[in-house]
């Protein structure tokens, strides 16, 4: 505020000296004509009626141009002149006419795409963006934005659309087909194989170190008249084919179980795509794990671990969030410093991006003058365009002075060449 200040008084003090510099020069041929007219009078010399002439063409002119400076920004001597005071007056009519030129000859299309592609903005940023303190001062304002964004939001307000965008979304969609395609594409490929593998081996595992557990299962079960050495040759009988039961389904991948699971999973994977008593079930299990309460919670909490991950790891330079975004912009910034290809492709995108703006909202650009200039008030506005401009002004009234008084003496000189 204050540099602006000193400036204004500067040119302020700047114009009230040109105008005191241009007045002198029509005071000055003022008093020549006056003298030069006594002297006439008097019967000097024919020389003298050169520099008369000289004088008064030069009055008309600085009082032509006075006039005409002065009309700019006031009416002259207060009279109500017609077309005087034409910056006061007139002041819409030059605001809008400045937004029109603005708009026609600044916001055109050929002009903002020849701007953009003479100014090489791809290069320019990846020469920047590869430098490492410059993709580190980027990254640092977008973890200051990520931290005010997130900060910003409503925890309530993210949840609600968290709800609405996710979990509604969810239950709007059926399970069962697409996970029956999944499932079928799984299972043609052989990719579940190793799971059964897996519960094969826990399955003879388990066998394997439950000898007493399985002894007691059938004694449990046998009638209680049997005797109970019978009731132990039977368990452990029934054990040992349970036993080389687990071994054949765990050593031999052609086993009849392990096809009969793969038929079932098969027609598990088909059912849930076509059969509607197992797609509804499959709807039954959605809602029933989408009601469980702890599902709830981790919906209702998914926002708080989430906004509590990205304000850490904005804060913290060594984060692997902050780390990836700084080695990607200076990855960016070398990929744009080395390949034509993508400095093309980039300049083309800003320069549809900038002729899309300037095509569908020029006007709305141009208002922006028309209306601020409507806002000034037009005394004001005089005053300023007077201040920045004024000073040069006053240069037209000197030269019209010396124009002037050059044009009288040559017309004198013609005059009395010709009598």
């Amino acid at each position: 505020m204050e540099r602006t200040a000193v400036s204004d008084e500067d040119k302020r003090r700047g114009l009230r000296r040109m105008k005191a510099v241009a007045g002198g020069f029509l005071l000055a041929a003022t008093v020549i004509y006056v003298v030069a007219r006594w002297q006439e009078s008097a019967g000097a010399a024919a020389w003298v009626g050169y520099v008369r002439a000289a004088a008064e063409a030069g009055m008309v002119g600085a009082l032509a141009d006075w006039f005409a400076v002065t009309a700019l920004f006031r009416r002259p001597l207060g009279l109500p002149i017609p077309h005087t005071a034409i910056i006061p007056t007139r002041k819409d009519a030059l605001g809008q006419s400045l937004g029109d030129f603005v708009g026609a000859n600044f916001l055109s299309e050929q002009v903002v795409r020849d701007k953009l592609r003479r100014a090489g903005i791809s290069g320019r940023l990846g020469g920047w963006l590869s430098q490492p303190a410059h993709a580190e001062r980027v990254t640092s304002e977008l973890a200051t934005a990520v931290r005010g964004a997130v900060q910003v939001l409503r925890d309530e307000d993210v949840q609600a659309v968290l709800e609405q965008a996710v979990v509604r979304k969810v239950l709007a969609q059926p399970w069962g087909p697409p996970l029956g395609r999944i499932l079928g594409q799984v299972f043609a490929d052989g990719s579940h194989h190793k799971l059964v593998d897996l519960i094969c081996d826990r399955a003879y595992d388990w066998v394997r170190d439950n000898h007493d557990t399985v002894l007691r299962v059938v004694s449990q079960r046998a009638p209680s008249w049997s005797p109970k050495f019978f009731d132990a040759m039977v368990a452990d009988k029934i054990y040992a084919e349970v036993l080389s039961f687990a071994w054949a389904v765990k050593t031999d991948p052609e086993h009849q179980m392990r096809k009969a699971v793969d038929r079932f999973l098969v027609e598990f994977a088909d059912d849930l795509q076509h059969d509607p008593k197992t797609m509804a079930k499959a709807e039954q299990i959605k809602q029933q794990v989408l009601d469980h309460p702890e599902v709830q919670n981790l919906v209702s909490s998914a926002w708080g671990t989430a906004k509590k991950m990205l304000l850490d790891a904005a804060e913290d330079p060594s984060s692997e969030l902050r780390i990836r975004v700084r080695e990607g912009l200076a990855s960016l910034g070398r990929r744009l410093t080395e390949e034509p290809e993508l400095r093309a492709k980039v300049d083309g995108w800003l320069e549809g991006a900038a002729v899309y703006v300037v095509s569908n909202y020029r006007a709305e650009i141009t208002t922006l003058i028309t209306d601020t200039v409507e806002r000034w008030d037009a005394e004001e506005t005089s005053r300023k365009i007077e201040l920045q401009v004024g000073r040069d002004l006053q240069f037209i009234r000197i030269n019209g002075t010396v124009v002037g008084a050059l044009a009288g003496l040559a017309i004198h000189t013609v005059s009395q060449l010709l009598l």
